[in-house]
């Protein structure tokens, strides 16, 4: 097919979504409710002293049954940012890579990259294009992260179905085990705290959100199974590395096996039973 052209009035300019909606390439939306939906849970950002870190269990759940064990939830959206994922997980992974697409596209058009509150809010226009599929049981709500070079800090933002946008000042969770995961970051989080610390409160609210949420899936020791980590930071966004990742869950493990970890009302909470999947 060739390349549509367009007179300058027409042009659809740096929008990768609206050149799709011009071409006519947008997916039709259902007609109708749709059951047995594959759905990814819970997502954590957090700001710490370098940037920003996410982290995402790993379980995507159908109903009352395990439909993966290894879904990726955290996907960079393009240099200096990210995306987690929660909810229907087949609409949440398509419009990830759509604005991956569309902020690769921008920039090839542009020259420069997009700033980092002009990514949020087209973020924030693509949820609200989807809400006629949210209402009828489709509902993708992303967690949004990244590095501001402008501010040298890194911020997050946080969204409703209806595509509302809000930014955190300190963490966001997301997911069923939102309510259990943000108590858990709330009650540990400190300002300036760094990466180490950063890294394994996230660590904790997933251990705990999945200890109390059937949803979420905790460490799985037996399959080497660990939730999917990343830091976002002048550098850039890099994964944490799944060695890494099993050691902290693993020490984590090993504090709660003990009296005094069970006890324990540290600042960093580190409560609750097993988490594994």
């Amino acid at each position: 097919m060739a390349f549509p052209f367009y007179l300058p009035g027409d042009d659809p300019g740096p929008s990768f979504a609206e050149l799709l909606r011009r071409t006519g390439g947008c997916p039709p939306t259902p007609a109708g409710p749709i059951d047995d939906v594959t759905h990814g849970t819970t997502v954590v950002a957090l700001r710490y002293a370098d940037g920003v870190v996410m982290a995402g269990d790993r379980r995507a759940t159908s109903g009352n049954l395990i439909s993966h064990r290894t879904m990726e939830k955290v996907f960079p959206a393009d240099r200096h940012s990210g995306v987690a994922i929660a909810g229907a997980a087949g609409p949440a992974v398509e419009m990830v890579r759509l604005f991956q697409l569309q902020l690769e596209h921008y920039e090839k058009v542009e020259g420069v990259e997009l700033s980092l509150e002009g990514k949020a809010n087209q973020l924030s226009v693509m949820v609200r294009n989807h809400l006629p599929a949210a209402m009828q049981g489709l509902m993708v709500v992303p967690l949004f992260a990244g590095y501001d070079l402008g501010r040298g800090a890194g911020r997050l933002f946080q969204y409703d179905v209806t595509g509302g946008r809000y930014e955190e000042s300190d963490f966001a969770t997301n997911g069923s085990g939102r309510l259990h995961a943000g108590t858990v970051v709330k009650l540990g989080y400190r300002e300036g705290v760094e990466r180490t610390g950063a890294l394994d409160l996230a660590i904790s609210a997933l251990f705990q959100a999945a200890d109390e949420d059937s949803a979420t899936g905790g460490p799985d020791l037996v399959r080497g199974i660990y939730p999917t980590m990343a830091t976002i930071t002048s550098a850039g966004f890099e994964r944490v590395d799944a060695d890494e990742v099993a050691d902290r869950f693993r020490r984590l493990v090993e504090r709660l096996s003990t009296p005094e970890g069970t006890a324990s009302t540290g600042a960093t909470p580190t409560i609750g039973g097993g988490g594994a999947s």
